[in-house]
């Protein structure tokens, strides 16, 4: 009889989870997760970050169990606990997911010198990087073509869940650890919950609710109206290649920037650490204004709303990245990589490629066409929270002070705004 090791990276989902639809092939599979040390020994075992993979897996254990299979937890070195795995099940074959990172392809390339036969199949992006490759170019560095590319080129077929999964008799799955035995530190409280079945609820009422009006209302701050699906696509809780195909024009071209990120980082695996497009600047290095941005306490409401909404649930408006991101690095001067950290210790939707692309786009070291554009915090809040709501749920210090005056709290009469607990702005807007 075939057995067949699948291990699962982030990719945590039956439904169109092609590694588990060619694994189940065999007669036997085991379906595997490992806690990775190397991973959970630097900032990406942020405190959000585990809680919401905590959940997922707990969610995909449950959906396998109903498959009649069960989930092996380990926790060590991946490749060698799927190796210590297939010679005790006499596997012949181990599928996992594709993935592109610098670590992932490291990963790939030692899972490949076991005695398996090793398939790294589609999944974490519609498109995967490599396939759209532009004329005399290993990558494409600007997102138009790309966008064309991606949408002339041909999706692989959704793959079906396996009718069933047949552990090998004898293999113990192992228990799930506690938050506390992966972080010390504690989740943001209304981080959202992980799995496959809430990002599922989440995707079909979005797509039933928002999607189709979601051109107009994306950037609209206090309507909040965007999917908030980016964690369910970051452990692949939800299928990048279903919600493309459920999806409007609008919310393909965002699914068609995540995987130009992806083909970008690919190419470029230092792109959390290097700038893709040297343009010498000098950054300023002041720790005061760094931390008030950290903190949410530049005396900037806009700003600082995006970031206490960091804090509180873990995500923040795609709009008020960009406009947080531009302040610190176009308005205090300060190296993107003090965001990108910052992001990646809170974000639970924290991918290195789309975070750090993003990052590097604002900052005008990226894929911009435009590296030059800065966005005036001042202008942005007018145009994109006109009515102050979305300051004012996320800055208590100014919830009474009415329409736009919420956004520029400093032109108050003095004496209102010796009433306010709140900081005068660390830098000269007006």
């Amino acid at each position: 009889m075939s057995t067949s090791v699948l291990l699962f990276t982030r990719d945590l989902r039956v439904h169109d989870n092609p590694a588990l639809a060619a694994a189940s092939e065999a007669d036997h599979v085991v379906p595997l997760f490992v806690f990775d040390d190397t991973i959970l020994g630097g900032r990406f075992a942020a405190p959000n970050r585990v809680c919401f993979l905590l959940d997922s897996l707990a969610d995909l254990r449950a959906s396998l169990r109903e498959l009649g299979g069960d989930l092996v937890v380990r926790r060590g070195d991946p490749v060698a606990e799927a190796g210590r795995l297939a010679k005790e099940t006499h596997a012949s074959a181990l599928f996992l997911g594709d993935e592109r990172s610098a670590y992932a392809t490291r990963r790939l390339a030692r899972l490949r010198g076991l005695d398996l036969d090793v398939s790294a199949c589609p999944g974490v992006t519609v498109v995967p990087p490599g396939d759209l490759v532009p004329a005399g170019g290993d990558h494409y560095r600007v997102f138009t073509p790309y966008w064309r590319a991606w949408e002339a080129a041909r999706w692989r077929p959704v793959a079906d869940p396996p009718r069933d999964v047949r552990l090998p008799p004898g293999v113990r799955p192992g228990p799930l650890p506690r938050r506390a035995d992966l972080t010390s530190g504690a989740p943001s409280p209304d981080v959202a919950p992980g799995g496959e079945r809430a990002g599922r609820e989440r995707m079909a009422a979005w797509l039933r609710a928002d999607a189709a009006d979601y051109e107009r209302v994306r950037d609209d701050l206090a309507a909040d109206r965007t999917s908030r699906l980016g964690p369910y696509l970051k452990f692949g809780c939800v299928s990048p290649r279903e919600l493309a195909e459920a999806s409007p024009d609008a919310v393909r071209r965002q699914l068609a920037w995540r995987d130009f990120h992806h083909q970008v980082a690919a190419a470029f695996p230092g792109l959390a650490r290097d700038d893709y497009r040297p343009r010498g600047q000098r950054w300023n290095r002041d720790e005061d204004a760094l931390a008030a941005w950290c903190d949410g306490m530049t005396g900037v409401p806009i700003v600082d709303a995006g970031m206490r909404q960091l804090h509180r649930e873990g995500f923040m408006h795609n709009r008020a990245r960009l406009i947080t991101a531009s302040f610190l690095t176009r308005d205090l001067g300060i190296d993107w990589r003090h965001g990108l950290r910052h992001f990646n210790d809170w974000l639970t939707d924290g991918d290195v490629a789309d975070n750090a692309g993003n990052w590097q786009w604002v900052a005008g070291t990226g894929n911009s066409t435009r590296p030059g554009q800065t966005m005036n915090p001042l202008r942005q809040a007018s145009r994109f929270d006109p009515g102050g709501d979305y300051v004012r749920r996320y800055v208590p210090e100014l919830a009474d002070i009415d329409g736009r005056r919420v956004h520029r709290p400093w032109t108050l009469p003095a004496a209102r705004r010796r009433t306010l607990d709140y900081p005068p702005p660390i830098i000269d807007l007006e």
